[in-house]
Parts: structure tokens; sequence; C-alpha cells
């Protein structure tokens, strides 16, 4: 009895040495089919901070309110034309685009075609947001002529040639922030190198392309007018190859080569290729209102020169020189009425 009382002592013993601390806490088991939880994500890192705004830079865009268009008067005085061109020779013809519609680049037509005495421009945006704009010649029965812009003026598209080259002139400003010395260029195009035609080889083109923030000057009322100047020009040279003759009588081939054979003669024989160039330059000063987003004032010059036959065709700007200046107007002009059929007796 004594032993048995004795055993259970020292069973009671080893198990009160195994019991575990008071306080600790057990896991509850998942029910099952639950699945674990997935791992906490870990925390994203924050996002960069922009940029701060230099104050001493300033955004150029159009400021357009739907059903309130704005529109400019672009007056064009011309002075000399293809004859005034120095050296001017014939001009070669240039092969007309076939099939072409008029997101192409080619123009729509000839740069020598005559051009109005002053162009009207209207600006507009519709209820969706877009910006259209009405090219319509002043003082002419001529169609107007369509496009969309971007808000800061770039035609994105319609117009084409003159037309387009003297809307991007006057309505088409830096894409991002500049400030006073920023320079920037415009999509110009005043050589249409694919109208050049068969005959013409052309070199390699010249071109400079700059439009300089002058000035930042501040105005009444919060206002500030940005001072652009405009520095474009492009010039190209190459040679001009006659059509090929009609094949000479075996006679007259003698003939030629015994004049070969004579210095004299070969010199005052006139070469089957001729040196032929192009050079068009603009030049130009606006001022921006920056809060109003319009100009208070814009003039430029456009200067055209070809010689020895160079391909009028490709000229994307009328040979001679033009006077342009930009002049806010109040109200569109009318359009001309639509000529009606007249009804058959």
């Amino acid at each position: 009895m004594k032993r048995s009382v004795f055993g259970l002592v020292i069973a009671l013993s080893l198990t009160a040495c195994k019991e575990e601390p008071r306080g600790k806490m057990e896991p509850i088991p998942r029910p099952p089919g639950m699945k674990d939880a997935p791992p906490p994500a870990e925390a994203a890192p924050a996002a960069p901070a922009e940029p701060s705004v230099d104050p001493s830079k300033v955004v150029l865009r159009w400021k357009l309110a739907a059903g309130a268009p704005t529109t400019y008067r672009l007056d064009i005085e011309r002075t000399g034309g293809a004859a005034a061109s120095a050296e001017a020779g014939t001009p070669t013809k240039g092969a007309k685009g076939k099939g072409k519609g008029k997101e192409k680049a080619a123009p729509a037509a000839t740069p020598t075609a005559p051009l109005p005495d002053a162009i009207s421009y209207v600006l507009d945006r519709t209820d969706s947001g877009d910006y259209r704009l009405r090219v319509t010649p002043v003082g002419t029965k001529a169609e107007a002529d369509t496009g969309t812009l971007s808000e800061r003026g770039f035609v994105l598209d319609g117009l084409q040639g003159v037309t387009r080259n003297l809307a991007t002139l006057v309505l088409e400003l830096p894409r991002d922030p500049v400030g006073t010395g920023d320079a920037w260029s415009l999509a110009t195009e005043l050589i249409h190198m694919e109208a050049l035609g068969a005959q013409f080889q052309p070199g390699q083109p010249e071109r400079h392309n700059r439009v300089k923030l002058a000035s930042l000057t501040p105005a009444d009322g919060g206002e500030q007018v940005a001072t652009l100047e405009y520095d474009i020009s492009e010039k190209l040279a190459g040679t001009v190859r006659p059509k090929e003759a009609p094949p000479t009588s075996p006679a007259r081939a003698a003939e030629e080569e015994a004049e070969a054979a004579d210095d004299e003669a070969s010199k005052n024989k006139p070469t089957r290729e001729a040196s032929a160039s192009a050079e068009v330059s603009i030049t130009g000063r606006g001022e921006f209102l920056v809060k109003a987003g319009r100009w208070r004032s814009w003039e430029g010059t456009v200067t055209s020169v070809t010689k020895s036959g160079f391909p009028t065709a490709a000229l994307q700007m009328p040979t001679g020189t033009l006077k342009l200046r930009l002049t806010a107007m109040e109200a569109a002009p009318t359009p001309p009425p639509t000529p009606t059929a007249q009804p058959q007796q």
C-alpha cells in the first residue's frame, strides 16, 4: 500500500514539471477546407514628387470657348514674282500627284497660283473640345478651306501648300513651356521634294527653322506679353536635265563629232545639264498675350527666289516677296453665297 502511494506521488510530480507556463496562447486550428491567408503585401513605394514649375517659363496656348470663334485677318502685300526672280528661267512643270487625298503632303495647287489681298482665319472650339479652323480668301469668290488644330495651333488635318504654310506661321505655338531665349521649330514645308519632277536632280537641302522667345514682359491686369521672333529658311540646289531629244540622223551625228573636236566650238556649245536652285526665307515678329491666349500683333516677310529654271511647282510659297500683317477682327467675314442652278426652260 505504501509502495502504491509512493508511485502515485512520483507520477504527479513528473506531470507538474511538464505543465505549460500560464498565459501562453495557442493558435486556433482552421476549419477544414479553409485556405491560408496570403502574406501581407509590401507597402507601395511613394510616388515621386512632381517637378516644380519654373516661374520663368510660360505655356503658350490658344484660349478658345465653344461657340465664341476668334477671327484674324492676314493682309498680304505681294511685290515681284516669277519674273522678278534672280536669273529666272523657264519654269519646269512639276509632276502632279494622282489619286492623292488631302492627307498627303503633295500641294493641292501650284504655289504660283494668285493669292488674295487678304485671308481670314476663324478659330472655333466645338462642344467636344476639338479646335477647328476655317480659312477664307477675303474679297474673292474662292471657296473656304477647313482644317483641324491642336490646342497649340498645330495643323492636324486639312490645308495644303501655301495655305498650310501661312496658317502654320501665324497659328502654331511651341509644344513645351518656354522662357526667354528658348527656341523651337515650326512644321513648315517650304520646298516639296516629291514635286520636283524627274528632270531635276536635287542635292542636299539646307534648312534653318528657328522661332525664339525674345522677351517676356508684364502687362496690365496680370497679363504677360511674349515676344516671338521668326527666322526660317530653306534652300535647295541641283541640276536640271532637258528632256531627251529625238535621235539625230547619221549625217548630223558626224557634224556634231566634228564640232566637238574644235575647242572653240566646244566652249560655245551649251551643256546638257544646267544648275538650278531655290531659296525661301521667312522673318517675322509677333506679340502673344499669354493670359488671354491670342495675338496682340504679328508681322512677317516671306521671300522666295528661283534660279535657272528651278521647278516652281515644288515651291510651297509664291516667288517674290510677301509682306504679311495679322490683325484681330470682331466678327468673321460672311462667306459668299452658293450659286444656285437656274431652272431649265
